[in-house]
């Protein structure tokens, strides 16, 4: 009678009650919000990142300076003595500091060629369009002049080629490049 009694009690079928399942599935959903609440704040903290790089990227490239038409070389008939060219902001970019006397946050102009390097030239500005300050802003046409004869190492003659960096102190820089002709017998020369 042992065994029908154990044979008996082992065939019983017993359910889950209603409680037992609401509390499962209340621990399901409560696990599931709280991995989506890691997953959502993880995506917006990434994709604030993302939108300041964006922005950084953005104002980095906004300061640049363009050409704004050729280069002018003023010689004594024997080397280039003075260079002078016209800068504009690029479309759409914040305002630039060109003062050459800034101590802080100025641009700056390098001086390459096969012989001198020279990392900070000393230039003047003349504002042609615009207002008087040093600070190329939209609208703005200013006019940068180069006194090659303030280093002795410079020596530009007939044929040589250098390399002029614009440096603002925020945006891409300008980079020129050009050779001088083969003959300096003007004095005045387009360098286009």
């Amino acid at each position: 009678m042992l065994t029908r009694h154990m044979i008996e009690r082992l065939r019983r079928e017993h359910g889950i009650t209603g409680l037992e399942t609401a509390i499962v599935l209340i621990a399901f959903v409560t696990v599931s919000a709280v991995f989506a609440f890691v997953v959502l704040s993880t995506g917006l903290f990434s994709a604030e990142r993302g939108r300041e790089t964006v922005f950084a990227g953005l104002a980095k490239t906004r300061g640049s300076i363009t050409l704004s038409g050729g280069i002018l070389a003023t010689s004594d008939q024997t080397t280039i003595t003075n260079l002078s060219f016209a800068v504009v902001l690029a479309a759409g970019g914040d305002s630039v500091s060109i003062d050459p006397s800034a101590s802080n946050g100025r641009t700056v102009i390098s001086y390459i060629d096969s012989a001198v390097t020279d990392p900070d030239l000393t230039y003047t500005v003349i504002p042609v369009v615009g207002d008087a300050d040093a600070v190329l802003e939209a609208g703005e046409l200013m006019e940068i002049d180069i006194d090659l004869t303030q280093n002795a190492q410079i020596a530009l003659a007939t044929n040589d080629t250098f390399t002029l960096e614009v440096k603002p102190p925020s945006g891409s820089y300008l980079v020129v490049r050009r050779t001088t002709p083969p003959s300096i017998s003007d004095t005045v020369i387009d360098l286009n």
